[in-house]
């Protein structure tokens, strides 16, 4: 009987080639410039589509302007009773409630003239309940009227009161005035103290990018001058009226959005824009 020896080759230890390795880099590095190209097109996207949510909701205040003469949120309570749409009836005729002076301001006095009391949260009622818009806003009426029908809680669900941007992330498209103007203020809007009628969370949601490109798409994309401004919703609204334009140092530096790498991306911002 013969010995015999058993050599293994190895010819199956076989390992990726470098041409192997780098087809697949190229097809990871393909997939992952796929999904960031998808995430700005997204971020894109959403930006047109609130651009085309406060045109609408433009178009729905000049419809309603010339079909009621008036503001919504802001009617003469004599004109809202004529029509059938809903009135402040209350304190009707008074400073922010439904005095026809073609402003939306909060009413009330002292501690009761918070922002978000009066006008601004009929606003999309009126719009709404003209068949302008799409939804139902102000069903819950409590913090519209005098100080003495406010209930004492919190308004958790702003969507009760006025739509969400199309940019998400908890940003909503409210309105008011300042200056003898009346602005949609777009930002993070958290709960509302009905004890008071303010904001008990407002927070500046927007990244100094997105507003950049909302302000160059409908006016001069700089933040202190034209039809959109940037301010801080966290400062703006208290007393009757917006607060000035009065953005944080992250979304705002030297008149320009702070829109480099490190920052364009953190919110920090809040946008108005002037409708009348």
């Amino acid at each position: 009987m013969s010995n015999s020896t058993y050599h293994y080759s190895g010819e199956n230890e076989e390992g990726f080639t470098l041409i192997e390795l780098s087809i697949v880099l190229v097809i990871i590095g393909l997939i992952v410039g796929g999904i960031l190209t998808g995430q700005d097109l997204i971020k894109a996207a959403e930006q047109r589509a609130t651009v085309a949510q406060i045109e609408k909701y433009n178009t729905a205040v000049n419809t309603f302007r010339n079909k009621y003469n008036g503001i919504p949120g802001d009617l003469a309570v004599a004109s809202a009773n004529s029509f059938g749409l809903f009135t402040l009836t209350t304190v009707g005729g008074t400073t922010g409630f439904g005095d026809g002076n073609g402003l939306l301001e909060g009413g009330g006095t002292g501690a009761a003239s918070a922002y978000f009391l009066g006008e601004p949260p009929v606003f999309y009622r009126h719009l709404s309940d003209a068949g302008l818009i799409d939804g139902s806003f102000g069903a819950n009426t409590n913090i519209a009227v005098a100080t003495g029908a406010i209930a004492s809680g919190t308004v958790a669900n702003m969507g009760t009161y006025m739509p969400l941007a199309k940019l998400g992330r908890g940003n909503y498209i409210t309105v008011g005035s300042n200056g003898g103007f009346n602005y949609f203020l777009m930002g993070g809007l958290g709960v509302i103290t009905t004890a008071t009628g303010v904001w008990a969370a407002g927070t500046d949601n927007m990244t100094p990018l997105e507003s950049y490109n909302i302000d160059k798409k409908m006016d001069d994309g700089v933040p202190g001058s034209g039809s959109v401004q940037a301010m801080s919703v966290a400062t703006a609204l208290t007393g009757t009226t917006l607060g000035a334009v009065n953005p944080v140092a992250g979304c705002v530096a030297s008149s320009a959005y702070v829109v480099t790498a490190a920052t364009g991306n953190n919110p920090s911002c809040s946008l108005r824009y002037r409708f009348n």
